[in-house]
């Protein structure tokens, strides 16, 4: 079963590191973040991947060749402007298959896999996306008659759920996204598969974090650097 990749966005919201490579290729100790999202389904068996690339396709491209982990890996340029729903479909007219797990180029968690394919498969429904819990947010406040009746941290648990990013799609999804580049996934497909009751949640209650800025980069650098690899344990 292949796994798609969505490489392909700019990374505006950590410019710091992007100017010169696509957000993916961010290191993460002596790896690009990339790696590490590929290492989370190769250590569970999935070693076949397709990268959607865009913004500096090339830099991918290069560190692809250069890959020494026995891992089938393809490259397909989607460009620049395209978004996230057609970056899935050009993939998916590329490399054709009944089924893909599909995840984002820029989020670490310690996903079980097979317990993902389990929920899809027992559903029978065109897409499964993984739901975590946001990470917990400092400086809530809770306000009654305006007093302060709470200012701190938020419980995890009381955040809702959020599209963790590890899904699970059958090839029928390719009918939800029109043929243009505007198509973005979570915007117009997910909400479209929703309506028509063709989505499912699997819910995930382990690590996982999104690498959209340079603090939360240097707060998966010092797990790392601590000997942690929290998105590893199952």
């Amino acid at each position: 079963m292949k796994t798609i990749i969505l490489a392909g966005g700019l990374g505006t919201r950590i410019s710091e590191e992007t100017e010169n490579k696509p957000k993916p290729m961010v290191l993460i100790g002596d790896k690009p973040l990339l790696w590490h999202v590929m290492n989370i389904f190769a250590e569970q068996g999935f070693k076949n991947f397709i990268i959607a690339t865009g913004y500096k396709s090339e830099v991918i491209e290069s560190w692809a060749e250069e890959i020494l982990e026995p891992w089938n890996v393809r490259i397909l340029n989607t460009g620049i402007e395209s978004q996230t729903g057609d970056r899935v479909r050009k993939c998916m007219e590329a490399f054709p298959e009944d089924r893909y797990f599909v995840t984002y180029g820029d989020g670490l968690g310690n996903v079980d896999l097979r317990a993902l394919l389990r929920t899809h498969l027992y559903n029978k429904k065109i897409a499964t996306v993984t739901a975590v819990r946001p990470p917990a947010r400092f400086g809530v406040l809770e306000i009654a008659n305006s007093t302060v009746t709470h200012f701190g941290e938020k419980d995890q648990a009381s955040s809702g759920w959020i599209n963790g990013g590890f899904f699970v799609f059958e090839r029928e999804i390719a009918s939800y996204i029109p043929a243009n580049s505007s198509e973005v996934l979570e915007a117009n497909t997910l909400p479209r598969l929703a309506r028509d009751g063709e989505l499912v949640a699997n819910l995930h209650f382990g690590f996982w974090k999104p690498m959209d800025t340079l603090r939360e980069k240097n707060e998966l650098e010092a797990l790392l650097g601590s000997g942690a690899v929290p998105w590893l344990t199952i």
